[in-house]
């Protein structure tokens, strides 16, 4: 950058050529991709546009943050990029937005006129052209600076935070950041909105919730040049893409074209096998991060350099500190950023990409500092009165929570360098990074060990989707045989790639693809890590938390111990009805689709049982005299119990939380709908009666003799109740999953009295639930059990790649 005084000001002011609008100012100018001049005076930015048509990207980001996860507005958060141009219009410069969507890769002028006249395009801003520097124009940037790019009044009214408007008044430009440089020019403004909060996560965060104020910083950034070779994606690589149409395709080929996205990366000595590359992949780690936690996240991001080598790159991938004085706004560099919040949140990669071509320019890792102070209480709820002896005895506990923020920060810097989520890993042997990896717990002659609660390292998948974005093949090699024979390689190994939507609970059911579980087998897990969290709550005491601290805090700490099972329950309830699928392609010779076999659904419905037995969810009687009303000062937060007895800790809502989890997604509608599908065609596989039949005999039909028990029971059995009559009447299941279900109720109607017509726990009141039912089911609402407590802080869209 190069920043001119007024002296020099008054030098230019003297030339003929020099600006009438500017002339008369006191400004400083900036020399770079774009110059621009600031006048302190107004407090404006003079833009000076050199090339007419010459197209270039925009990106917004908030380089300061709101700081609640739920919001989601953080600091580091990058915005929109949006390839654009000046055009003149009159009087006017028009900032134009091309629509990349839709394009005619030709040399016909005229095609590819007539493709951005069949298509709209967007005008971002008019800027009126206020004088000439030797027949460049000059236009005030200021209000462009001033918008809510971001879009932060539109996310806090769809957020029900309020109502804001932008208040210029008080909103400035900010100098601190606003930066110009050969390649990239950056700017930022401080942004006040004024509203009425109507939320509670915004009035816990701000000082005065009715005047919320970010800085917005704003990036044109030279596209890069032509040398660029863009990769056609492939649905097993576990790349990333981008994809537009080309009109210009000839009729016999498809018209969707198809790219992976990756940073540019070439060996220096491509005729070798192990080269050092032309230019590495440097990311950045930001200063502010504390140690140990800087230390795990410079080796963790490092990870990535072992794919690399493998593909014959030598110090392809490094990692370093960003200086103190850098931005880590600026496009020219690569940032994993430590960013504060509230409450425990999200972690994400997102990355500024060439929409043309698919060309990283910039990968942006955002790690919430919370989580491993999550990580480190799971370990302290787990271990056997870790603090009997001594309040100082945190390394077990802070060795298991670093071992995860290794890991998560290859996982997001994965996501930056083009790779999807794979979550399949878990059943080929942990073979990737990309996974969502819950604590592997061990038994060691009876005890709990977490020595091996996660992995070290990236996974053999990780090295064969970084083979097929970056191998940087010779000019004898054919591509796409190569490209081919890297993903049949991974095929031969028994690999596999299964990414989000098919890995979700809901509506998910892919059989071996799921989030935050472990082993080949979901059930069987489940069993096992059943047995551990029945071990960790009998050892449960005053000890698993610090001298002096309230027993609130035990609360706490006993709170994702109970819920430990949480996500291997939701990967073994896709076992009932599931699939068994591939990405596959015509030749690959993969199995295309099958339905799991019946046995594997029988012993997961088995295995889920046990999971909603009564005797797995009541909390032992001695542990709940370590959980008094809370203390003065450690109220309830998002992470604790709910329940419905005041002050006093509720222990029957917290097994009613923890059998609505399991029933919410056994009992989801689209599940039933694939039971009823699945045994229509195949009479020897689980169909849903089979289902319902279990759940009755697992809940009405158990007879309970501890009164302890006979109450526990009754909230399970309420759920499952409810959750019958949900699919009875629920507009996403088919006629048929409506009938059984209805049977299904009748059952347990019949069931409410046994052979001597004596009435069982409650049957009066099962019979008005039902009776009310059948005479109004269109008044039926599915209640919700008492709030289960935060758990992963990402899910369904907050971890992974952000495409911007």
């Amino acid at each position: 950058m190069k920043k001119y005084s007024l002296l020099l000001v008054l030098i230019l002011v003297a030339m003929p050529s020099f600006s009438q609008v500017l002339k008369d100012k006191k400004v400083e100018a900036y020399k770079g991709f774009f110059n621009f001049y600031y006048e302190e005076k107004q407090d404006k930015v003079y833009l000076e546009v050199a090339n007419i048509d010459q197209e270039f990207l925009y990106v917004n980001s908030l380089a300061s943050g709101i700081g609640s996860n739920d919001i989601g507005l953080d600091r580091g958060q990058l915005g929109s990029e949006r390839l654009v141009k000046f055009i003149k219009a009159g009087n006017k410069l028009l900032l134009i937005q091309p629509n990349q969507n839709f394009r005619a890769i030709t040399d016909n002028a005229l095609e590819k006129k007539s493709i951005e006249q069949a298509f709209a395009k967007s005008v971002l801003f008019g800027f009126k052209i206020e004088d000439t520097i030797a027949g460049n124009y000059v236009i005030d940037l200021t209000p462009f600076l001033l918008e809510d790019a971001h879009g932060v009044a539109t996310k806090l009214k769809s957020q029900n935070e309020g109502t804001y408007k932008l208040d210029l008044s008080k909103s400035a430009l900010s100098l601190e950041r606003t930066k110009a440089f050969p390649k990239n020019v950056e700017f930022e403004a401080l942004l006040t909105f004024d509203g009425e909060a109507k939320g509670r996560n915004i009035s816990s965060v701000t000082p005065t919730a009715s005047l919320v104020s970010v800085v917005q910083h704003h990036s044109f950034v030279e596209l890069p040049d032509d040398n660029y070779q863009t990769r056609p994606f492939d649905p097993r690589s576990g790349a990333i893409s981008i994809s537009y149409m080309d009109y210009a395709t000839p009729i016999e080929e498809p018209i969707m074209k198809r790219f992976i996205i990756r940073h540019r990366l070439e060996k220096k000595n491509p005729e070798l096998a192990m080269s050092d590359p032309k230019e590495p992949i440097i990311y950045y780690l930001d200063p502010g991060t504390p140690e140990p936690v800087r230390s795990a996240l410079l080796e963790g991001a490092s990870w990535w350099n072992q794919a690399y080598e493998t593909i014959g790159f030598k110090n392809a991938f490094q990692v370093k500190m960003l200086p103190e004085d850098a931005d880590p706004m600026d496009c020219r560099y690569n940032v994993i950023q430590w960013v504060h919040r509230s409450t425990r949140g999200w972690s994400y990669g997102a990355s500024v990409v060439d929409p043309r071509t698919g060309e990283i320019i910039k990968g942006h890792v955002s790690l919430g500092s919370l989580r491993i102070r999550q990580d480190f209480m799971i370990a302290q709820a787990l271990l056997n009165q870790p603090f009997a002896i001594s309040d100082s005895n945190t390394e077990p506990m802070l060795k298991m929570a670093l071992a995860r923020i290794r890991q998560l920060g290859a996982h997001e810097v994965g996501h930056t360098l083009g790779f999807a989520h794979n979550f399949a890993a878990s059943s080929t042997d942990d073979a990737s990074v990309m996974d969502y990896p819950h604590p592997k717990i061990t038994l060691d002659n009876g005890n709990i060990s977490l020595e091996n609660a996660y992995n070290d390292g990236i996974g053999v998948w990780d090295k064969i989707t970084v083979a097929y974005s970056y191998s940087d093949f010779d000019k004898t090699t054919d591509e796409k045989v190569a490209l081919n024979t890297i993903l049949k390689d991974a095929q031969d190994q028994g690999l596999r790639f299964i990414s989000d939507s098919d890995a979700r609970a809901s509506g998910g059911a892919h059989a071996f693809a799921h989030l935050w579980d472990n082993g080949k087998s979901a059930s069987e897990e489940l069993e096992r890590v059943l047995k551990v969290r029945a071990l960790a709550i009998s050892n449960f005491s005053k000890d698993n938390i610090r001298t002096y601290e309230p027993y609130s805090v035990l609360e706490d700490v006993f709170v994702p111990l109970y819920f430990f099972h949480r996500y291997q329950t939701e990967a073994t309830s896709k076992l009932i009805g599931g699939l068994d699928y591939n990405y596959a392609v015509k030749g690959d010779g993969q199995m295309v689709t099958e339905v799991l076999d019946v046995k594997l659904q029988k012993e997961a419905l088995q295995a889920l049982m046990t999971s909603i037995a009564a005797e797995t969810l009541a909390i032992p009687k001695d542990k709940l005299a370590l959980f008094p009303p809370r203390a003065f000062g450690y109220g309830k937060s998002r992470e604790s119990f709910a329940g419905k007895t005041g002050v006093a800790f509720d222990a029957l809502s917290a097994p009613s939380t923890a059998s609505d989890m399991v029933l919410e997604f056994l009992l989801n509608p689209q599940r039933a709908n694939r039971l009823v599908q699945q045994q229509s065609l195949d009479n020897n596989q689980l169909g849903l009666e089979d289902v319902f039949e279990q759940l009755i005999e697992n809940s009405f039909s158990k007879n309970q003799k501890d009164p302890y028990l006979v109450e526990v029971q009754q909230t399970i059995n309420v759920n499952v109740l409810k959750y019958l009559m949900n699919l009875a009447v629920s507009d996403d299941t088919y006629f048929q999953v409506k009938a059984k279900a209805n049977d299904a109720i009748g059952q347990i109607s019949k069931g409410l009295y046994d052979k001597k017509q004596s009435r069982k726990p409650y049957a009066s009141q099962y019979g008005r639930m039902i009776s009310e039912f059948r005479e109004h089911p269109e008044k039926f609402r599915l209640e919700p059990a008492p709030r289960i407590p935060d758990g992963s802080p990402i899910g369904t869209d907050e971890c992974g790649y952000l495409s911007n």
